[in-house]
């Protein structure tokens, strides 16, 4: 097989990885629902209309991989505990997407494709769907995940959520008093905002797959450095792809003076940066050896996706 077939073959993994994991995670939240007979009806209808918008389901699939890898599993079937860590990540990550398109926010109109809640639902009920979706992915964990792991699966995702995670970048992003100068502050920003969910799906994963303390550092470093690749990707398709492209706003970052990777480093250079990224993260998944390809195939797609 030459290079390019190589590479063909790869891409054509991680899109079949992503659509399993997704399916997986959509299947589960189909049933979401029934679990709240009582809730109002336009509440439940609001989640859903965020939750089932599609999107990549990136997350998911990193921990349902992470957990195959550390699992040494028999088949492709994740143990049980692994799909409702899965679904409670997406939660977490869907109810972010929702707060950050308000207009306190980031004020945008457009996401994956469709209107954003707050245009459909209005801005308080998009708050509340948020809210909504931040208790019920840590409400699953504790009453669905085996109860022997669930303490350090909940630890994991609230301190990838909480103030020295996502909210955390979030507020450093926002703060246009003292915005990043460098690229270690950059970087600093983006380990928080973004990579924190992405690092603790890999940390998750390892719990959930029932990983060596070895397994969970290899996936630590693997999902840091992917987290930081995936933001400088995210950064060129802004100035690079169109809103149909990506389904959202591009350039908002630029308008608003944000410091961005190709704004600090240049496209090349960030370009450069991601595949430097991309191989470190390579490298710490080489001791899982073939049970480490899927998650290889995954960084390969984030740093060479175009949407």
């Amino acid at each position: 097989m030459n290079p390019t077939e190589s590479l063909q073959a790869e891409r054509l993994d991680a899109a079949s990885l992503l659509e399993q994991s997704a399916q997986c995670v959509t299947d589960y939240f189909k049933r979401l629902n029934d679990k709240y007979p009582s809730a109002p009806p336009r509440l439940l209808e609001a989640i859903h209309y965020s939750l089932m918008a599609g999107g990549k389901r990136l997350r998911p699939a990193l921990l349902l991989e992470s957990a195959r890898a550390c699992g040494n599993l028999p088949d492709r079937s994740p143990p049980m505990t692994a799909i409702v860590a899965a679904a409670a990540m997406e939660l977490i990550h869907t109810f972010s997407l929702v707060h950050d398109d308000l207009p306190a926010m980031d004020d945008d109109d457009l996401r994956r494709g469709q209107p954003t809640n707050h245009k459909i639902y209005g801005e308080a009920m998009a708050i509340l769907a948020g809210d909504a979706m931040t208790t019920m992915a840590f409400e699953i964990i504790a009453s669905e995940a085996d109860p022997k792991l669930a303490p350090a699966l909940v630890h994991e995702l609230a301190h990838a959520s909480g103030p020295a995670g996502m909210i955390g970048g979030q507020v450093i992003d926002m703060d246009e008093k003292h915005p990043p100068r460098n690229l270690a502050e950059l970087q600093h920003l983006h380990r928080m905002k973004t990579g924190a969910l992405l690092t603790a799906s890999c940390r998750m994963g390892a719990i959930a797959g029932g990983g060596s303390a070895a397994q969970l550092q290899a996936l630590d470093t693997f999902g840091r450095h992917l987290g930081l690749a995936f933001q400088i990707v995210d950064d060129i398709l802004d100035q690079t792809a169109t809103a149909q492209e990506l389904g959202k706003a591009t350039r908002k970052d630029a308008q608003k003076g944000k410091v961005t990777y190709p704004m600090l480093l240049g496209l090349d250079e960030s370009r450069r940066q991601a595949k430097d990224h991309l191989s470190h993260a390579m490298k710490a998944v080489e001791p899982f050896e073939a049970r480490g390809r899927s998650l290889a195939a995954l960084a390969q797609f984030v740093v060479e996706r175009h949407k």
